[in-house]
């Protein structure tokens, strides 16, 4: 009785989530202290864009009495 041999492809790392082309250590480097970029505390972002959101809500406002 011969037994019969498949080879798998990359479905499991498809399946689990995994990223095509990317390593592990590379992504976590993202969210590490030592990636680098600009840092912003999330109330920073936070009180911009819902600024940002009243600023289009109040030109709506106005665009409707002045147009």
């Amino acid at each position: 009785n011969r037994k019969r041999v498949t080879s798998r492809s990359n479905t499991n790392n498809a399946a689990r989530g995994g990223i095509p082309g990317g390593s592990t250590s590379n992504m976590m480097r993202i969210y590490s202290d030592d990636s680098p970029g600009l840092r912003v505390d999330p109330v920073v972002v936070l009180v911009l864009s819902l600024t940002f959101i009243a600023s289009v809500f109040g030109l709506h406002i106005v665009g409707r009495f002045l147009g």
